[in-house]
């Protein structure tokens, strides 16, 4: 009976309301009344409370505001220190690389390892052994000659259709073509100058094998399509994809805006490469640019 009648009365004492008046100093007129319970007064403040806090989140998540809290990383500064983990990367392969052929030269120079001293295969479909016997005419070896010349870059010559019909290929950059594909003289791409920070597009849907950085040819993507096709995109300034990533033909996988020796101007050049089965394909038989 007590505890009930202690609660009623605290009950009873929040529910009990207050009057706070503001009078005119000069003509004791009352200006302004306020009349509120202590359990009213608790609800208020609280509430004041939580909305203070909810303004401030908001100010502090949603506004630039949060870049002036002490150990927050501006997005700049967080693209630079990919970049940088990025070459840094790079770099440790590169020397790892160099650090073993000097290796490999030292064993080789001190007598530790004998150089090899297999002769070299022919790399030859028709490389056959001299048979005094079987005399090849002046014809025959003209043919075989200029056969071996054209199949020189082709790295599968059993599968001249490319099933390319039913696709639609999407240009990778906007821009004018500087240098035209020629696998003759090593180069299995076009060269295209477009503007800096300009995208670089996937050419079909596909799915990234590939997404590093070179020393040689700055940011380097390639994407794996159906029917045994792969675009690789070369000399870009940064990468919008990772290896693994699903793409759409058409959608943006890099930037522009690498300092390569076409950079003299506000332009720059990007390498397109597009290749089937091992074969290097001429990416303006498939694509209007």
């Amino acid at each position: 009976m007590a505890k009930r009648t202690s609660s009623s009365i605290f009950w009873k004492k929040m529910r009990s309301k207050y009057k706070l008046s503001f009078f005119n100093e000069s003509t004791l007129e009352e200006v302004w009344t306020f009349k509120l319970s202590r359990l009213g007064a608790f609800l208020f403040f609280s509430a004041l409370v939580f909305i203070i806090f909810i303004a401030a989140t908001y100010l502090i998540a949603g506004t630039p505001l949060k870049q002036l809290l002490p150990g927050y990383l501006k997005q700049e500064t967080r693209t630079q220190i990919i970049d940088n983990a990025l070459r840094i990367d790079s770099l440790a392969k590169e020397f790892e690389i160099k650090d073993r052929y000097l290796r490999n030269l030292n064993l080789i120079l001190s007598g530790v390892v004998r150089a090899d001293s297999v002769e070299q295969i022919k790399d030859s479909l028709f490389s056959f052994p001299t048979d005094s016997f079987l005399n090849r005419s002046d014809a025959a070896t003209a043919f075989v000659k200029e056969y071996e010349k054209e199949e020189k870059y082709r790295l599968n010559v059993f599968r001249d259709n490319i099933p390319a019909d039913g696709f639609i290929f999407y240009a990778p950059a906007k821009g004018q073509i500087i240098k035209e594909f020629n696998p003759k003289t090593g180069h299995y791409g076009i060269d295209i100058r477009t503007s800096r920070k300009a995208s670089v597009s996937s050419v079909l849907d596909g799915t990234i094998i590939a997404a590093n950085y070179t020393l040689e040819q700055g940011y380097i993507i390639a994407v794996q399509h159906d029917n045994n096709f792969i675009s690789i995109y070369k000399y870009n300034g940064g990468l919008l994809k990772k290896v693994g990533d699903k793409v759409n033909g058409g959608e943006k996988i890099a930037i522009t805006d690498n300092d390569n020796a076409y950079t003299k101007n506000s332009n720059t050049t990007i390498e397109f490469q597009l290749w089937y089965m091992g074969q290097p394909l001429n990416p303006t038989d498939y694509i209007v640019f």
